[in-house]
């Protein structure tokens, strides 16, 4: 599979698990009270496991972003090493 231009792996799965996460919330408002299956524990369980999913997103966006800096640096700083030369261009990423 292929990304997109200016999309890693962690922007995908940051949006894979969004998706899950609306269609839990849809399956939620449709039948939350069903038996069987997920629906047995409960709203209160899955509202808390939701919350503890879009606390985990936030997470993996906070590290997503800060490895990404610390790349744009390194880059930089090999670019420097290498050329002798700033390298502005990749510090702004």
């Amino acid at each position: 599979m292929r990304e997109p231009a200016g999309e890693n792996a962690l922007d995908q799965a940051v949006k894979r698990l969004d998706r899950a996460l609306s269609q839990l919330e849809q399956r939620l408002g449709k039948g939350g009270g069903a038996k069987g299956g997920l629906f047995e524990q409960g709203d209160a369980g899955l509202a808390a496991e939701l919350d503890q999913a879009r606390a985990r997103e936030k997470e993996l966006e906070a590290a997503g972003a800060e490895a990404s800096a610390a790349l744009g640096r390194a880059i930089a700083e090999i670019k420097t090493a290498l050329h002798g030369a700033p390298a502005e261009e990749t510090e702004e990423a």
